[in-house]
């Protein structure tokens, strides 16, 4: 367990957020493996399926993520202020609520995926597959939930090292499941999405042993069940704040999938190597927005926001240093890092994803601020700013989307976003200068 509410801010955000990036990357890295394998293995036509509802796994497990977060926020509180017994009354709370969502949205998304990927306008080409894979996906969201869930409550109680050593062996099981699915088995882009659902059920019984015998401060009791009116509201308040924020995001992004899908497989498949290539070049920004929900957590339950500030500045500025090497990276080597994503061989793949990452990069520096505002915000309880933020990027997307790409095509998707983004940052940043509980705190220091 770590205490984030004392020591030198930026070393200890640096020293819980390391496991954290450390676990991101072995993620991605088997997230790009998984496209390498179906792209190589099972050709373009099978990676365009797979990358037409790439937007929409991610808007479900993102927001069943951004829900288990948010109550570890909570759960952050508690264990800042040194409350045992209101810990474990939270983390009862949050499995009950986790459990019971996630099987709700399983329920809705498996009954009606057909008419879902009709609004995701997929081809009749790539129908079929894109079916096969999804709904394997969403079949396995109550176990993604559960091992999120797991992760974030060991998070919150400064421990970010162990989630890392199951994620990796999750992400070693993944890669071998893949390849033993798809090419020893031969089931497909079926196969691809089996192998997943299974490494992180393993995962998720790592987890729970792992806390039934190391973590006392977790084990839920009957008492534990106690019904609040008080906890439940907190909970939810936060877990949905950070589930809809997530989930605002990518409705936009399923909202910009949806003109993508109407511009050929070519395109499908340049925007899922370009996305690929994203995630991994905005996974830092992730990991320090994780670490400042939970850093900000524990320092608001221990009254120390003099602290958040001072965090703040330490987050913002490892994440404009890595805006830069991304720039740089962006500009030098991405082509081959397409290439490598995908296996293509098409130059037109290779040039449409290109012109995305060359122009996208530019402004990173303006997401950046963002998720580093917005978590930070969620961490000590503002959790109407981050919906608004979330709020103007998702209606922004369907916008633009709608406005830019019959007349423009792709260009059209790869401006929409650094758009919205300038917009997005404005309520934040006015905020965050005249939060009322970060006033007060400077007022008091003179």
């Amino acid at each position: 367990m770590r205490d984030l509410t004392k020591g030198n801010p930026m070393k200890q955000i640096l020293l819980f957020m390391m496991p954290i990036l450390i676990g991101q990357i072995l993620q991605l890295t088997y997230s790009l493996v998984d496209t390498r394998v179906v792209g190589s293995v099972l050709g373009d036509t099978a990676l365009a399926a797979v990358g037409a509802t790439t937007s929409l796994s991610t808007l479900v497990i993102g927001f069943l993520q951004g829900l288990t977060n948010g109550f570890a926020v909570i759960v952050a509180r508690f264990f800042g202020a040194g409350d045992e017994q209101g810990l474990r009354r939270s983390v009862a709370a949050a499995s009950v609520l986790s459990l019971g969502v996630s099987l709700l949205l399983t329920v809705l998304t498996t009954l009606f995926l057909p008419q879902i990927l009709g609004v995701l306008h997929v081809g009749n080409d790539i129908y079929a597959l894109s079916y096969e894979y999804i709904i394997v996906i969403f079949a396995g969201m109550t176990i993604s939930m559960l091992y999120n869930l797991c992760a974030a409550l060991l998070r919150a109680i400064g421990d970010s090292v162990t989630p890392l050593i199951f994620l990796a062996i999750s992400v070693v099981l993944n890669i071998f499941g893949d390849l033993f699915c798809i090419c020893v088995l031969d089931m497909g882009v079926r196969g691809a999405a089996v192998a997943t659902v299974v490494a992180q059920l393993f995962a998720t019984v790592l987890c729970l042993l792992f806390i039934y015998k190391r973590y006392e401060i977790l084990h839920i009791q009957k008492e534990s069940f106690g019904f609040s009116k008080e906890l439940a509201h907190n909970l939810l308040s936060c877990g949905l704040s950070m589930g809809f924020m997530g989930c605002l995001v990518n409705i936009g992004t399923v909202a910009l999938q949806t003109g993508i899908n109407t511009l050929g497989n070519d395109i499908i498949v340049a925007h899922t190597a370009a996305r690929k290539l994203t995630e991994l070049f905005m996974l830092l920004f992730g990991v320090v927005g994780t670490t400042m929900a939970t850093y900000s957590g524990q320092n608001f339950g221990a009254g120390r926001i003099d602290r958040v500030k001072e965090g703040v500045k330490a987050a913002l500025t490892i994440v404009f240093i890595w805006c830069g090497v991304v720039l740089l990276c962006s500009y030098t080597i991405a082509p081959q890092l397409i290439r490598l994503v995908t296996g293509t061989k098409s130059e037109t793949v290779v040039s449409a994803a290109w012109s995305y990452l060359k122009f996208d990069t530019l402004l990173y520096w303006v997401t950046a601020i963002i998720v580093v505002l917005r978590n930070t915000m969620q961490g000590i309880g503002d959790h109407v700013t981050p919906i608004v933020s979330s709020s103007i990027e998702c209606i922004g997307k369907i916008i633009l989307v709608n406005l830019l790409v019959e007349p423009f095509g792709y260009w059209g998707i790869i401006v929409s976003e650094p758009i919205t983004w300038c917009f997005m940052v404005i309520p934040l940043i006015v905020q965050y200068v005249r939060n009322p509980l970060l006033k007060k705190v400077s007022q008091s220091m003179h």
